[in-house]
């Protein structure tokens, strides 16, 4: 998996071009452990994500690490399948999976939908 970081005054953009699954969650990991303490907000650009399965819910919801920065995190660009996996999750587990909290622009009517 290619990962591309950028790092812009406290914001950082995180890039996976590929796939989310067990095989590729160390190195996201890794990246968003690399990024300096002062970055307070993480922007994940999944325009080049072309799959995620449960593992890329838990990076984008999971617990923050003991130990780890705590960070707004944003998700730009989806996909059709990350898209349906996430509106799948928060239509069945709303306090878990919070779409209004994850992404910037949510429209009225996906949270309307999960109403």
């Amino acid at each position: 998996m290619n990962i591309t970081t950028t790092v812009t005054g406290t914001s950082a953009r995180i890039t996976p071009h590929g796939e989310i699954d067990l095989d590729t969650l160390p190195p996201l990991r890794a990246a968003v452990d690399r990024l300096p303490p002062h970055v307070t907000g993480l922007v994940w650009d999944l325009e080049h994500l072309s799959f995620t399965d449960i593992v890329g819910l838990r990076l984008l919801f999971g617990p923050v690490p003991q130990g780890s920065v705590c960070r707004r995190t944003a998700v730009v660009n989806l996909r059709e399948q990350p898209l349906q996996l996430l509106l799948i999750a928060a239509d069945l587990f709303p306090t878990v999976y919070d779409v209004a909290q994850l992404i910037p622009d949510t429209p009225a009517a996906l949270t309307a939908r999960r109403s």
